[in-house]
């Protein structure tokens, strides 16, 4: 008897492949496929080498309208098939895997991991390390691959009202800069990382002496920034380097003296000016 394309066969007798079957409702999904799924991942780092962390990976892919599901399984195998971790190099491969294997137009893929730096306090030099969540976000349209670096950098900001009509300081906060950017070339993750802190009223890090925490309170009050000055200062010094074809910057400074955040946001696409 012959077996339908659509079933498998264990021990001589068919399984259905309800995946496989036609759907007669004719709408098409944009995204389809796994969400929150660890792996370990190897990173390049600019002063060790290489840095071994751990991934949440969500992996999507368009579904015809004529199909009633994905094999949800195929996303894992591919995961699983770059043995005990994956390359940020091995990150682009990978996306056109997944589209070939789920017989997909176009894919995506987030690989997003915390990434650690070393940091020595201004003053006193001791070490400690500090935290960045950076994600990886590839993205393929026939074939075609677009990836993404987005880094989340946690900074210091100085209110410049503030600090203008007080007598006495003036109030800062904790301030989150995510930068997107989108490249065909090497970027390096400390590189996004010291761009957004050599712009904020003063950078964080994870250990301070007294001498630091002294030095890094009077360097915040001489460098007062707005929510729209850090955006903007962050935005021109990605506009002089020529390996971003687009990018998005914003902040949300968790305000000090108001129950509320202030935000901004800047977006830029070379293609669409």
């Amino acid at each position: 008897m012959a077996i339908s394309p659509t079933h498998s066969t264990l021990e001589g007798n068919p399984i259905a492949d309800v995946q496989s079957t036609k759907d007669n409702r004719h709408i098409a999904i944009d995204k389809v496929g796994i969400k929150d799924i660890k792996h370990p991942i190897i990173v390049k780092d600019r002063s060790a080498g290489s840095q071994h962390t751990i991934a949440n990976f969500n992996m999507y892919v368009n579904l015809p309208h004529n199909f009633k599901g994905t094999h949800m399984s195929r996303f894992v195998e591919i995961l699983n098939r770059h043995e005990q971790a994956i390359s940020v190099e091995s990150f682009k491969d990978m996306l056109g895997e997944m589209a070939e294997r789920l017989e997909a137009e176009s894919g995506h893929i987030e690989m997003r991991f915390p990434y650690f730096v070393t940091k020595h306090a201004p003053i006193s030099k001791v070490r400690s390390l500090m935290d960045y969540e950076v994600t990886l976000i590839g993205e393929i349209h026939r074939t075609v691959p677009i990836m993404h670096i987005k880094v989340n950098v946690p900074v210091t900001s100085l209110c410049p009202c503030s600090k203008e009509i007080a007598n006495f300081g003036a109030h800062n906060q904790r301030s989150h800069v995510t930068v997107q950017v989108r490249t065909d070339e090497f970027v390096w993750i400390e590189e996004l990382i010291d761009l957004v802190e050599s712009q904020a009223s003063c950078q964080l890090y994870g250990l301070l002496k007294r001498k630091d925490e002294k030095y890094v309170t009077e360097y915040a009050y001489n460098h007062p920034k707005f929510v729209e000055d850090m955006v903007r200062d962050v935005a021109l010094c990605l506009n002089r380097d020529s390996r971003f074809n687009a990018y998005s910057v914003e902040s949300e400074n968790f305000e000090s003296i108001h129950n509320h955040s202030a935000y901004a946001m800047i977006s830029w696409d070379k293609f669409k000016s």
